[in-house]
């Protein structure tokens, strides 16, 4: 199974907590710091299975009241093999100390999962009746409630204040005034005529008992109206999900630069322009106005003259085409972008080991010094006498050959071959390299000194003479290059994996500095 899916947004942070209020009993620790990595294991996974044990009895205890089938719990446990689990085996990090006693986090469970669905299902109503009364209220069903809405909404743009009233009046108007009025009926209709019409009396003692509000039962009608409202609704945000996707996301993704460039450039100014002068804009009058503009366009009959196709003709379809082309023009006009690809130049090192035999520096300064050393491998590192890895008596990591370098992931070579870097004194006063000599004319070779930087064959040095290793340096320039779909959904799912993106085989060559 596939740890990341590219272009897909998934929680990958710790999950969701379950707020438990009535467990009192935190999750036992290790007995000591000083546990050893065995019985820090042997206690997570004694953990996770108490975890799931809980889990189970947990779902059945929830439910129904009838236990799971046996093909249940198989396919349950099938798919707890099949999905990796997200809890760490070291037992480093097993829970909140300061919120054990309330917090916890169960896996993946098919029984406890459709406990959760069935016991959300009975009181998911409550946000469907809410939809609904919005739905009605913008559609205008009754007019005068929206614009006793319209009315609320003005005085509230006129004084931003009474916003922080409006809940304490909700709670009045839809809690407290429907509860009392169903302990304190109004008498029967029956009682009431028109020539002697009876008030309505507060007082005297309550005559019906307390509402209470109870989930809907899992074989009455009530249930499966709330599932057919929950299945609409997903099907509701799926479609605005898709439908918003397939309009934001090609113009901001950058698959028409210009475009995205464009939409960039007017975000940020507009961003600019608000930092400066938002204090500036009349926003009760902005607010007024928008209400008063998007709550009429709800009313049936604005809807048909804006569903017709004359409107659309002669109005709409005239003016989108003219903004489309003003757009297109400018960003012909004013919008320029780079067309040569980006280019940076790589460097590697060519080392060179000397042979058993020692030359004198007179030797080596005449023309055959070459068979006093011998090609040894090619690095991203100079390998200096002060590197660490050196110090420590590690192998230098690289190829034996130089068609072997390859090219960083993602580009690709410029040249056809590399060169040598005659600035030799540069990169090593720049890399702050001691104890070396460096060669200005001739191959531009940069020596290691004995007494310097150390020998790796543990025998006594002379100081002054040229040491075991030598190396110069080699550049090249690199472009990037267009990935294609499958290798750009790599380097996603190793910046999603917080993994670096090597090159293949060889070294990876080095940024020069």
């Amino acid at each position: 199974m596939d740890e990341f899916t590219a272009d897909a947004f998934a929680n990958r942070d710790e999950p969701i907590p379950v707020i438990n209020v009535s467990g009192t009993d935190a999750p036992s620790t290790p007995s000591s710091d000083g546990d050893s990595k065995r019985s820090r294991l042997m206690h997570a996974l004694a953990t996770s299975k108490s975890n799931d044990k809980s889990q189970d009895g947990r779902a059945n205890s929830q439910g129904s009241g009838s236990g799971h089938s046996l093909q249940d719990r198989l396919f349950a446990k099938v798919l707890q093999q099949v999905i990796p689990s997200d809890e760490p085996l070291d037992g480093s990090d097993l829970s909140d100390k300061r919120s054990s006693k309330y917090i916890n986090r169960p896996g993946f469970s098919l029984p406890l999962m459709t406990n959760n669905f069935r016991r959300f299902n009975a009181r998911i109503g409550v946000v469907f009746v809410f939809q609904n009364q919005v739905i009605r209220l913008v559609t205008w069903k009754v007019p005068s409630h929206t614009l006793s809405l319209l009315a609320v909404y003005t005085f509230i743009c006129m004084d931003p204040y009474l916003l922080s009233a409006l809940p304490l009046l909700l709670a009045l108007l839809f809690l407290l005034v429907p509860a009392f009025l169903a302990r304190h009926p109004p008498p029967p209709s029956a009682l009431t005529s028109p020539t002697s019409p009876t008030r309505y009396s507060i007082a005297g003692p309550p005559i019906a008992p307390a509402r209470t509000i109870k989930p809907a039962s899992e074989m009455s009608k009530d249930f499966f109206r709330n599932m057919r409202d929950l299945q609409n609704c997903m099907d509701d945000f799926s479609n605005a999900h898709d439908a918003l996707i397939s309009t934001v996301t090609p113009v901001t993704n950058f698959s028409n630069e210009p475009l995205s460039s464009t939409i960039f450039l007017f975000l940020f100014l507009a961003s600019c322009t608000l930092f400066i002068a938002s204090h500036l804009l009349p926003w009760r009058l902005l607010a007024l106005v928008t209400g008063w503009t998007a709550i009429p366009l709800g009313h049936p009959k604005i809807q048909t003259l804006l569903s017709s196709q004359s409107v659309y003709t002669d109005h709409v379809h005239p003016a989108s085409t003219t903004a489309h082309s003003w757009l297109e023009d400018w960003i012909a006009r004013d919008i320029v972008l780079d067309s040569a690809p980006e280019t940076r130049e790589v460097e590697i090192f060519e080392l060179q080991r000397r042979k058993s035999s020692s030359p004198t520096k007179e030797e080596e300064e005449e023309e055959h010094t070459r068979q006093f050393w011998e090609s040894w491998i090619f690095s991203p590192t100079p390998w200096e006498p002060h590197a660490p890895s050196r110090i420590v008596g590690e192998r230098v990591v690289g190829t034996r050959f130089f068609e072997d370098v390859a090219c960083p992931r993602g580009w690709e070579w410029e040249g056809k071959k590399w060169e040598l870097d005659l600035g030799s004194k540069e990169w090593v006063e720049e890399r702050l390299v001691g104890g070396v000599e460096v060669e200005i004319e001739g191959e531009r070779w940069v020596y290691d000194i004995e007494g310097e930087g150390g020998g790796e064959d543990g025998g006594e040095q002379q100081p002054g003479r040229r040491g075991e290793w030598r190396r110069r340096r080699w550049i090249r320039n690199v472009k990037r290059r267009i990935l294609g779909k499958r290798e750009a959904d790599a380097v996603a799912i190793a910046v999603a994996a917080g993994g670096g993106s090597g090159g293949g085989k060889g070294p990876n060559v080095n940024e020069a500095m």
